[in-house]
């Protein structure tokens, strides 16, 4: 008996394997629609494939998150084999269906099945690093007489119920991009993440009062304005431009803002985008509600001045080229390997323009972009114009507003006899609320509140000092240059 089944499936084997080599590829498709037409009078039931990526893996399907998310919460109690995950410090383990396993739901007395699983390319090129193209999917079956409940009502209470069991148990995120060179083909690695767990408010933020006031409301009103936004018929982004010397708490700022509206962060390093097309990439992988953020853009690509350097490299072409020759090779390569480098970032002024207000803008919603710079004047006025950063933000030196906010984070004081000299000294010297809180904060437990306000206090002195010795040099040299004139 044995002699004859290892025959029978050595010739199985055989002819499966003349089937996949010698059968010609067109026929195929006409002997799986045919064969699997026969199966459906004697296999009753229905198949749906949901997969991960949709729009050519351009983004991940949202329907695919949602129906993973609901399986997770349902897969405890008949799942064999589980993936745990922390989802937040106070909350237990969160378990979900590990790839290849198969669970049972019951809805309104319908049994359906879910099963999991992934699709790994044959041909595995040589490399180092693991290549995942693989896709995966969930297939949902049930039996033929329930089509209509499963179609109408059942993947409708899916996607509904995987989506709110999402939003309570969304941890908010803090990313940041990878070089395209670790992207691995369409794998979802173009941002890594860690949880966002800093503390910042903007009852704890060394700013006017009027002026938080105004960037809640402002806030408020955007994370609202879904309606809105598509009866004027905008994308729902916003813009946000925040400017002044550094210290002055652009960061905390954004920071303040994500923990305000319950928004994750995209930290964008443009330095590491080659060209407009791998920024349109980032941008279709990140989600809504969320704070796009650029900081220091002034420096983080020089995009201040490219409609005119442009202009001014066609005029010197020639002159380069003479130049050229006369250096040695060593300089030679030398300048070559600085400007390869200097330019190894493609990315233009247009391509952030349309990045952040063209067409590709408007995949997604609810997303908030924000720059940081400590020289707005640097800034192409098409980059910051209204439309695009649609509030400017100005964070200037600590006034006496911001320091009593900053007494009571740091020293839990309200009021003080030092109050008023350093209201005073406020007033005439520009300390920015970082300096200020610095010298706010105790550095030893011996010292207490007044100690570390009159090291403030002494420190605006300082200040102040070196600010007027300053102002005479430069005066002095303004009338030396005057009389030599």
């Amino acid at each position: 008996m044995w002699t004859q089944l290892s025959s029978a499936i050595t010739g199985l084997m055989l002819a499966w394997v003349m089937f996949e080599q010698y059968f010609p590829y067109q026929l195929r498709g006409y002997l799986q629609k045919y064969s699997q037409k026969l199966m459906s009078y004697v296999y009753p039931y229905i198949q749906i494939t949901f997969h991960e990526f949709t729009s050519e893996r351009l983004k991940r399907s949202e329907a695919f998150s949602a129906i993973q998310t609901y399986i997770g919460s349902n897969s405890t109690k008949t799942a064999k084999r589980l993936k745990a995950e922390v989802v937040r410090n106070n909350q237990p383990l969160v378990l979900t269906m590990d790839d290849y396993e198969e669970v049972t739901d019951v809805f309104n007395g319908v049994k359906v099945w879910w099963a999991s699983s992934k699709t790994v390319p044959k041909k595995q090129p040589f490399s180092f690093h693991p290549v995942a193209e693989e896709r995966r999917q969930y297939r949902l079956t049930f039996h033929t007489r329930d089509r209509e409940v499963i179609t109408e009502k059942y993947i409708e209470h899916v996607l509904k119920e995987g989506k709110a069991i999402a939003v309570k148990n969304r941890q908010r995120k803090l990313f940041t991009n990878n070089s395209s060179e670790n992207w691995y083909g369409w794998k979802s690695t173009k941002w890594s993440h860690v949880l966002f767990e800093h503390p910042a408010t903007f009852d704890s933020l060394a700013m006017e009062t009027k002026m938080k006031e105004g960037i809640k409301k402002d806030l408020t009103r955007f994370s609202n304005g879904k309606n809105y936004y598509a009866k004027i018929g905008k994308a729902w982004k916003r813009g946000y431009l925040l400017y002044g010397p550094p210290g002055t708490g652009k960061s905390t700022m954004i920071s303040a803002m994500a923990n305000f509206l319950d928004y994750d962060i995209y930290d964008l390093e443009l330095t590491t985008v080659k060209d407009n097309s791998e920024l349109r990439k980032l941008l279709i992988e990140t989600t809504g509600k969320s704070i796009i953020v650029i900081e220091d853009i002034d420096c983080s690509l020089d995009l201040t001045g490219q409609r005119k350097k442009t202009k001014e490299k066609d005029g010197d072409d020639d002159d380069d080229d003479k130049s050229d020759k006369e250096k040695d090779p060593i300089s030679k390569k030398k300048s070559e390997a600085e400007k390869e480098n200097k330019n190894r970032s493609k990315v233009t002024l247009s391509g952030l323009l349309n990045f952040i207000d063209g067409i590709w803008s408007a995949c997604g919603g609810e997303r908030i972009i924000v720059f940081t710079t400590n020289y707005v004047d640097r800034l192409d006025p098409a980059l910051i114009r209204t439309g695009r950063m649609d509030k400017h933000i100005e964070l200037s030196y600590c006034c006496f507003e911001a320091f009593q906010v900053l007494a009571k984070n740091y020293l839990e004081l309200k009021s003080h006899e030092l109050f008023g000299k350093i209201e005073e000294l406020l007033g005439e010297t520009k300390m920015s609320p970082a300096d200020v809180a610095e010298n706010l904060m105790p550095k030893s437990d011996e010292e207490d509140e007044e100690d570390c306000l009159k090291r403030l206090i002494k420190a605006l002195e300082t200040t102040k000092e070196e600010a007027r010795k300053k102002a005479e040099e430069a005066a002095l040299k303004a009338e030396e240059a005057a009389l030599n004139g």
